[in-house]
């Protein structure tokens, strides 16, 4: 009975193993929604500021399971992501300013390469997978972070770049500047922090054309290749036929 059980575990183990790297773009969605939602918890104390990190590194390395396959390079998303995790773990074990912009400078190269890998993906056949609808959502999230990051980098160039609505003169916590990041490329404009220096505001502004040309370049392709097969699929079989002479 005992070995039959612990057959019976092993295989669910496999299997739920083998769904993740079929799916891994739908892992990294779930991770990274779960991250929006948890790091307000952990931004707030140094015990949470390091499990923020440990979190990123886990981001990191399910982005790179993503990209695997992809055609980008995985030996340079593995060694920016590594680069990127080594510095925040540093920084938040000793905080210093050169750290902290390093750390941004990284992850920013790194969830640019990894959202540019998976654009790539999607784009590399006519055909639509569960994964690729996955990665369409992966990859906007990506890219958010990227921003995000970005953000920090110009914040830490020109501290007061970024506003908002409570405790304004402070610096902008990385919660409030992914909120920013989220509402701009997302075009919902309901952001309360407000970009208020020139440089500040340029970055803002390639990332609202940039969530509007990936709407329309990648989600509109996937919908509609997803639409042409189940029109092409559900077609009466006369269609298309000549008629008899």
């Amino acid at each position: 009975m005992g070995d039959s059980v612990g057959a019976v575990s092993a295989g669910a183990s496999q299997s739920t193993v083998r769904k993740v790297l079929e799916h891994p773009s739908a892992v990294l969605l779930a991770v990274q929604l779960v991250g929006v939602v948890i790091y307000p918890f952990m931004e707030t104390t140094p015990l949470g500021r390091g499990a923020f990190e440990v979190f990123g590194a886990l981001v990191l390395a399910l982005a790179i399971l993503s990209v695997r396959d992809t055609a980008g390079r995985t030996w340079i998303a593995v060694g920016l992501g590594v680069v990127a995790s080594v510095l925040a773990i540093a920084d938040a074990v000793h905080h210093v300013d050169m750290l902290l912009t390093l750390s941004a400078f990284f992850h920013v190269l790194f969830y640019f390469w990894a959202a540019g890998s998976l654009m790539v993906y999607m784009l590399a056949d006519r055909t639509v997978t569960t994964d690729e609808l996955y990665a369409v959502g992966a990859t906007f999230t990506l890219v958010a972070w990227a921003f995000a990051y970005l953000f920090v980098i110009v914040q830490q160039v020109q501290p007061g770049a970024f506003i908002a609505a409570v405790n304004p003169d402070s610096p902008r916590t990385w919660t409030e500047l992914l909120f920013l990041s989220f509402t701009n490329l997302s075009s919902t404009g309901l952001s309360d922090i407000v970009p208020v220096t020139a440089h500040s505001r340029s970055v803002v502004m390639v990332e609202q054309l940039a969530g509007l040309a990936y709407v329309a370049l990648f989600v509109s392709r996937l919908v509609g290749l997803t639409l042409s097969r189940q029109i092409g699929g559900s077609a009466p079989e006369h269609l298309g036929k000549q008629p008899d002479q």
